[in-house]
C-alpha cells in the first residue's frame, strides 16, 4: 500500500470512527472493493500479456517447424547425391 494512501486513511479515521462500529465496517468494505478494482486491473493486464505471448509464440513455433521441414528437404536431397536443380551431381 502506498504511503499516501496509509495517511489519508489516517487522516480520515477521527471521521470514520465517530460512525461507530457500522462506518468502520463500511470503510473497511470501501477500502477492500477498492484494492480489489486493483487488482482486477492488473489481473487484466497480465491476461493481455499472456494473450499477445500465445500470438508471438504460435508464430515462432510455425517458423521453426517450416525451418525444420526445409533442412529435411535439403539434407534429403544431399544424402541422394543431387545438386539444388535436380540434376545428379
Amino acid at each position: 500500500m502506498p504511503f499516501d494512501s496509509l495517511l489519508a486513511i489516517v487522516d480520515a479515521l477521527p471521521d470514520v470512527t465517530s460512525l461507530g462500529v457500522t462506518g468502520l465496517i463500511g470503510a473497511m468494505w470501501l477500502w477492500e472493493r477498492r484494492s480489489s478494482l486493483t487488482r482486477e486491473q492488473m489481473l487484466d493486464d497480465a491476461h493481455a500479456r499472456i494473450l499477445a505471448d500465445k500470438v508471438q509464440l504460435d508464430a515462432l513455433v510455425e517458423l521453426v517447424q517450416r525451418n525444420t521441414e526445409a533442412l529435411t528437404r535439403l539434407t534429403a536431397r544431399l544424402d541422394a547425391g543431387t545438386n539444388f536443380n535436380g540434376r545428379e551431381k
